[in-house]
């Protein structure tokens, strides 16, 4: 076991394309945060959202995991679900898009920032409905056609296709859902709650199928191995991991939904506590 323990750990990909775009998102964080907080305040756990997102996404496509996703299907699975369930919400909650707006310039947001937020494009990019589709679409899609096998195959397909595909398809997915990002028209709360919900759905599919499948399904994943489960206890792992994660990630998230619409109703009502005492405070002025 320890052998074996060493010897995953031990092999490393650093691929130079993937640690230059998450070093450059990660720069123009920083600078945006900072140049936001020259004018007023910026919250820290957003910065600290952004920031885990990023290192998931190093861990999942740099360094072992990285190494082994092409021998290992639990190793393959285990990146998109780091990708899918945690690194693209995280930085969904780090709320770059207000952190866009907020840090460019009255000029760029007139011109560039405002009528891109207005376009017919983001309104349809934020309908939770659509976002459900093209999430579930590629879920689906990848894992049940010929795409997932040949991916495994091209190095290629399977860094510029299919990687930023579950990056943003996720994305898209959580970004009217959770967090505080500008866009046209945010879904009401109980379409949020509903759609992550059932977003389980095609996910449980997809690791039912895979964890009882009598067959191979991908075999590309190499028959030799030189540590680890043989092809069928490996599928079965991978299968069992979006299986049963998915309930657990996705009822965080659900947690992580209804609080903000706990939080949104006690706003409004506090709102609503003000006008009234405001109104009160003027009748009984206007009495005396």
């Amino acid at each position: 076991m320890t052998s074996n323990l060493g010897g995953f750990l031990g092999a490393w990909s650093l691929d130079l394309f993937v640690l230059a775009n998450l070093a450059g998102a990660t720069a123009w964080y920083l600078w945006a945060v900072n140049r936001v907080k020259r004018q007023g305040r910026w919250p820290g756990w957003m910065t600290t959202c952004f920031l885990l997102g990023i290192a998931l996404l190093a861990l999942a496509y740099l360094g072992p995991m990285s190494a082994w996703s092409h021998t290992f299907f639990w190793v393959h699975m285990t990146q998109h679900l780091i990708v899918m369930m945690a690194a693209a919400p995280l930085l969904v909650l780090g709320s770059p898009v207000t952190l866009a707006f907020l840090a460019s310039s009255p000029a760029t947001r007139r011109r560039w920032v405002l009528p891109i937020l207005r376009s017919q494009a983001v309104r349809v990019l934020t309908n939770p409905i659509i976002t459900w589709a093209f999430f579930a679409a590629v879920l689906l899609g990848l894992h049940f056609t010929p795409f997932y096998n040949w991916a495994l195959t091209n190095h290629d397909a399977d860094q510029f296709i299919e990687q930023p595909l579950y990056l943003i398809a996720a994305f898209l997915f959580y970004f009217p859902l959770i967090g505080s990002n500008l866009q046209p028209r945010r879904p009401a709360p109980a379409m949020r709650l509903l759609s992550i919900a059932l977003m389980m759905v095609p996910e449980s599919i997809v690791g039912a199928v895979i964890y009882f499948a009598s067959v191979v399904l991908y075999p590309a994943f190499p028959l030799e191995r030189p540590f680890g489960p043989d092809r069928m206890a490996d599928q079965q792992l991978a299968g069992s991991l979006m299986w049963a994660l998915v309930m657990v990630v996705d009822s965080f998230w659900l947690m992580i939904a209804a609080v903000e619409w706990f939080n949104g109703e006690e706003r409004r009502s506090r709102r609503i506590d003000a006008e009234i005492e405001s109104e009160i405070a003027a009748k009984t002025a206007a009495g005396n």
